[in-house]
């Protein structure tokens, strides 16, 4: 009966449970931290995307008619402000088009339309898309992050 008793009291001993638990726990936590952080940052380089189109179509607006840049200028001008932030450049690929009608984005092929046609009223449309790469290899995301930002020549 003694002997019993002993064999019943080690099958109940949960000694390592909470480290059991806690390591399940802490995975699951790292695995959330690492999806929230991935998130966060697929959401800046999309943000720097957007702001880069729409810089480049501020620079082709400004130089107006009278002071048109060409297309590869406009380009150089995106890069150089997507070089800023955490976009490889050589990725990332920038149409510059003048003349397409707007909100008609797609439109607009690379080099369509040139600068020294540019007058006031005609359009310039910069898009720029970019293929995300994530931070770790944990997360498989292929994703093509693009934006399109268009304006009119006004001088």
């Amino acid at each position: 009966m003694n002997r019993l008793r002993v064999l019943i009291s080690r099958t109940r001993d949960t000694r390592g449970q909470s480290l059991l638990e806690f390591a399940f726990v802490s995975l699951g936590l790292v695995m959330l931290l690492f999806g929230v952080v991935e998130m966060c940052r697929m959401v800046l380089v999309y943000t720097t995307i957007a702001n880069a189109a729409r810089v480049g179509v501020r620079y082709a607006i400004v130089h107006g008619s009278d002071n048109s840049v060409s297309a590869s200028t406009i380009q150089g001008v995106v890069n150089g402000y997507l070089g800023a932030a955490t976009v490889y450049t050589p990725n990332a690929t920038v149409n510059v088009c003048y003349g397409a009608a707007l909100s008609t984005y797609t439109s607009c092929a690379s080099g369509a339309g040139s600068a020294s046609s540019a007058s006031p009223g005609t359009a310039v449309t910069v898009s720029v898309s970019y293929p995300y790469n994530p931070l770790t290899s944990y997360f498989p995301i292929n994703v093509n992050l693009a934006s399109t930002s268009q304006g009119v020549i006004a001088f």
